[in-house]
């Protein structure tokens, strides 16, 4: 049996319904790191679900996985996959909210340096003394981004659907889709469901795919009876968009030699064969596998094989 717990200032164990409260003292005595000779980074408490096995793995080699979603997802996105790839691996799994997003804390600061800081201190926090980090988009830029800076706390890197080199074109209808978010309005909304279907309907002139639409409203709340907003924090998403996240930050020739695997989708123009020269300077034993018919959500387009070719590389054997 798996079991499943969620933090945002507590643990929730579900199926014992044993509450057991976040101790802080596990903390390291720097509270903030530094990045760069300039700039302190202070970092956030994230939200996460825990997936780890009821029965007690003496084995205490086997490193945990720490999981990002991408921009406007949240951890609930990788419920089902953090299951399976739990099973097939039989390591706990970690799957975080970034910042701004789900249940993580708000922050006006919003950076691939401040959400690389975000998991050390998660690292620290649990006292884990490695991970294998797994990213989406906005995730596997930060996951990219702590490798880069701090590769002894990386036992393995896998990348979804994100490179280093270039910015998609894709990225460009994001500015409209900022917009069309903040321009939709819930007046009489009776319930979170209808609330979810109006603005599914407003959002419909600018953004066009069904599924992208229905991924976005996800992110309504109920904030008090009869009145909804924006879980994720929308103006700070989208002022820091075009200077922050779209763009892979310079990291100074800095190089992480460990095990890698960039997974795209064939349908994607997030990861151009064209591009992995470039990607292979930061990461040198990068390897890419491109899953036929999937587009940016490669996991959720194609998850059985997804599941199949990030579980093999979790369990591979790769020599130091």
């Amino acid at each position: 049996m798996i079991q499943m717990t969620t933090q945002s200032s507590k643990l929730i164990h579900l199926g014992r319904l044993n509450v057991t409260l976040v101790s802080s003292v596990l903390r390291f005595l720097s509270t903030y790191k530094t990045l760069n000779n300039s700039t302190i980074v202070e970092p956030v408490k994230l939200a996460y679900a825990s997936y780890e096995s009821m029965k007690e793995n003496n084995n205490v080699t086997i490193h945990p996985i720490v999981i990002m979603h991408g921009l406007f997802g949240s951890k609930n996105n990788w419920n089902s996959l953090s299951k399976v790839i739990h099973q097939k691996t039989q390591r706990k799994v970690i799957a975080v909210d970034a910042r701004n997003h789900g249940d993580s804390p708000h922050s006006s600061e919003m950076s691939y340096k401040h959400m690389a800081q975000d998991i050390v201190q998660l690292l620290n926090d649990l006292e884990f003394e490695k991970a294998i980090l797994i990213g989406h988009s906005m995730g596997g830029s930060t996951m990219m981004y702590l490798a880069l800076n701090y590769p002894e706390l990386v036992e393995k890197l896998l990348v979804v659907d994100m490179s280093p080199a270039r910015a998609s074109p894709s990225l460009i209808q994001m500015i409209s889709i900022f917009k069309a978010m903040r321009s939709v309005t819930l007046e009489g909304s009776p319930s979170l469901t209808k609330a979810r279907k109006m603005a599914e309907e407003q959002l419909m002139e600018s953004v066009k795919p069904l599924t992208l639409r229905q991924f976005l409203t996800m992110n309504l709340v109920e904030a008090e009876p009869g009145k909804y907003k924006w879980r994720v924090n929308l103006p700070v998403l989208e002022q820091n968009f075009s200077s922050e996240i779209a763009v892979f930050p310079n990291v100074e020739g800095k190089v992480y030699m460990g095990p890698t695997l960039f997974i795209g989708g064939s349908n994607s123009d997030y990861i151009k064969v064209e591009d992995h020269p470039a990607i292979k300077k930061l990461f040198p034993s990068a390897q890419f596998i491109y899953i036929n018919g999937a587009n940016h959500w490669v996991h959720a387009d194609n998850p059985t094989e997804f599941i199949n070719i990030a579980t093999n590389f979790i369990n591979q054997s790769h020599s130091s």
